[in-house]
């Protein structure tokens, strides 16, 4: 994207204390969906938009949680309402909620009927946990196994061992959500996924139509393929976030929620964008 005077300043954050706070528009987005406070017990004295605030902050610097700024609350409390709200399943439930906003300020429905599945391989580090290699890409470490809509919105995602092909985890994606989206059928994949063994296994979960699109013998170099580039584009978007350059989790379930963290960042900026 070319950088004019009409674009730079709907992009400018240099009016936050970090570039990763929120803005009253963005935090206005998931305000209504953080847990309200207990009527018993003692009152809650931790803002829940500044822990939003330090989890945008980890998941765009990277930093491990002792280096949190002490702007921030305490790092013990952010990692405390990360976990619950892991374990709640919160975080995934907001990403879906910006996903429907998102789809209906572009003028389509809020359930999507088709979209694309893709995985991604990255290295772990030695905090140990779930780990394979993949053979194909050379990796040692865990997938990120993700299935979006047509623009490139996350809509189910796992994380599992690199050495698992991805026509064995696409069964486990694609059942990830089906009760949520139950009106998606289509998907769009790569030629990893070609083969009737696959075709079976969906038979299992549902009628869906399998759509492989490959790359032909004639092209050479880079070629934007249809259908393809969204998922590919949605894999760029979480490299933005320095906590997913590797996967730096010991448990998939964390690994997992740091993927809907980073794309809760893109929504609300899309979403508060003038």
């Amino acid at each position: 994207m070319a950088w004019t005077e009409i674009t730079r300043p709907r992009y400018d954050r240099d009016f936050a204390r970090y570039a990763s706070d929120l803005t009253d528009d963005e935090w206005a987005l998931i305000e209504r969906l953080t847990p309200s406070a207990k009527r018993l017990g003692r009152p809650r004295k931790t803002s829940l938009r500044e822990v939003v605030n330090a989890l945008l902050y980890l998941a765009s610097a990277g930093c491990a949680w002792r280096l949190l700024p002490r702007e921030f609350p305490p790092f013990s409390t952010v990692q405390k309402y990360f976990y619950r709200w892991r374990d709640e399943g919160l975080l995934e439930i907001i990403s879906h909620h910006l996903v429907a906003l998102a789809r209906e300020k572009l003028g389509r429905d809020a359930q999507p009927t088709a979209g694309v599945i893709d995985s991604q391989s990255v290295k772990t580090t030695e905090s140990g946990g779930i780990c394979g290699y993949d053979g194909g890409k050379k990796i040692k470490g865990r997938k990120r196994h993700i299935r979006t809509d047509t623009q490139g919105f996350i809509l189910a995602a796992i994380v599992h061992a690199a050495d698992i092909q991805d026509r064995d985890g696409a069964t486990a994606v694609l059942a990830a959500a089906r009760y949520r989206f139950p009106f998606m059928r289509h998907i769009f994949a790569d030629g990893g996924y070609a083969g009737e063994k696959l075709r079976k296994a969906l038979t299992k979960i549902g009628d869906w139509k399998l759509d492989i699109i490959k790359r032909t013998d004639h092209t050479k170099g880079f070629h934007v393929l249809p259908r393809r580039w969204v998922v590919e584009r949605n894999f760029a978007r979480l490299g933005r976030s320095r906590r997913l350059a590797k996967d730096w989790e010991r448990t998939i379930e964390s690994a997992l929620a740091w993927l809907f963290i980073a794309q809760i960042r893109t929504l609300t900026r899309r979403l508060a964008r003038p």
